[in-house]
């Protein structure tokens, strides 16, 4: 078969793609996968076809955080262009050639390709935006649980009611296609009566099941990136890794986007209070400082290991990594699943603190890593954690999934 996985987003959101895109071209499909342009060295460096979307989803980030200084109208309006340039990028990208369409959370706009074009699809999704009462939405710009019966409501909210870069944009694009037109409510009804079929890309060790999802709805596993075929880590990074103790990893993800400089700062002088060295990934490459090192990007699953603590912004697919490393995490989520993840962390026994970005300090980031580090407790459990996960093979049930929609 054909298979366009569609990645939307920033590099978190395609990465995982990569590796299961390799899983699939290995079971016998043709694989490609549509992303962002700055990510097709991703997609082409795992050996598989990239398809380009438009857009640059750094610059709606960058937007967020301007706070007064970028209008509300602005804001709107470089959503529906990047909503635009979504469908149209999943369209494009579509039409040369695909017989089934696997979609991460943003590319809601190739259910409606997929209807059009008459081949099936189903989500690929790497944080559980489904409705449950088990946790807070992650759609809902606060963290704290409004009860099983509030959480439900406000998840459901998040599909009748989608974002600026998609409202309007379902509407257009059926009558683009030639389908009958629906409103987003109509969508997900639709969708859930179907029992469309939706794989979440992360562990049910680390996030189980939620008790009330309906059948279709499963979680299957991490999908690990395809690490780039003879990457090495280069001779600065190995001679800093050799040239003392297991350092400690600092990143922020996409959240670093316009606050390299700030973060770097902040980083350098909570490595100073803690006492550790450290491999920053703010944004600020190079020698920082005595024992920090400024990196670019670097394979999670060959750095973090290498780690005497990861501190990270709880990407789903970052927080994966820190767990398969079997090191203590320090979690410093921003936004949306984000905050979900962090909780996950301090569940399950490996992060001393769970620092909003909002509420970030050298101080506190310091005293967490000197916790992380010194405490043998929180080592134990991660440790534990990544033996459960190496055991796990998310790509599996994928694979598996596409086979069966082939016949």
């Amino acid at each position: 078969m054909r298979v366009l996985i569609v990645g939307v987003g920033t590099r978190g959101d395609v990465a995982p793609y990569t590796g299961l895109g390799a899983r699939l071209r290995d079971a016998g499909h043709e694989v490609a996968i549509a992303c962002h342009q700055a990510y097709g060295p991703l997609v082409t460096g795992a050996g598989l076809e990239h398809r380009v979307i438009a857009g640059d989803p750094l610059a709606l980030l960058s937007a967020g955080k301007g706070g007064a200084r970028v209008s509300l109208a602005a804001k709107a309006a470089m959503f529906a262009q990047y909503g635009r340039q979504v469908a149209d990028g999943i369209v494009e990208a579509a039409g040369k050639g695909a017989d089934i369409l696997l979609l991460n959370v943003p590319a809601s706009a190739g259910y409606h390709v997929a209807e059009a074009m008459g081949v099936p699809s189903m989500g690929v999704h790497l944080q559980p935006v489904e409705p449950t009462g088990d946790f807070p939405p992650v759609v809902s710009a606060w963290g704290a649980s409004l009860g099983r019966r509030g959480n439900r409501t406000v998840a459901r909210l998040g599909f009748a009611v989608p974002s600026p870069a998609h409202a309007g944009s379902a509407k257009a694009l059926r009558a683009r296609l030639g389908l009958a037109p629906m409103s987003s409510r109509a969508v997900y009804r639709r969708r859930e009566s179907e029992r469309w079929p939706v794989l979440h890309g992360f562990s049910p060790r680390v996030l189980p099941r939620p008790s009330d999802w309906r059948e279709g709805l499963e979680v299957v596993g991490y999908w690990w990136p395809q690490r780039p075929p003879g990457w090495a880590g280069g001779e600065v990074l190995t001679d800093f890794l050799e040239s003392g103790p297991p350092p400690v990893f600092v990143g922020f993800g996409s959240q670093a986007a316009g606050m390299a400089e700030r973060l770097t700062e902040v980083a350098v002088r909570a490595l100073r209070l803690a006492g550790l060295r450290g491999v920053l990934q703010t944004g600020v490459p190079g020698v920082l400082a005595d024992d920090v090192l400024g990196v670019g990007e670097v394979p999670h699953d060959w750095l973090f290991p290498r780690m005497a603590a990861v501190a990270h912004h709880c990407g789903s697919g970052t927080t994966g990594a820190g767990l398969a490393a079997g090191v203590p995490s320090v979690a410093l989520p921003a936004v949306r699943d984000q905050r979900l993840w962090g909780a996950r962390l301090a569940a399950l026994g490996v992060t001393p603190d769970v620092i909003p970005f909002r509420s970030l300090t050298a101080e506190r980031l310091g005293a967490a890593l000197a916790s992380a580090v010194s405490e043998g407790s929180y080592r134990s459990r991660a440790r534990e954690l990544a033996a459960a996960l190496a055991d796990e093979d998310g790509a599996a049930a994928v694979v598996e999934a596409v086979k069966r929609a082939g016949r």
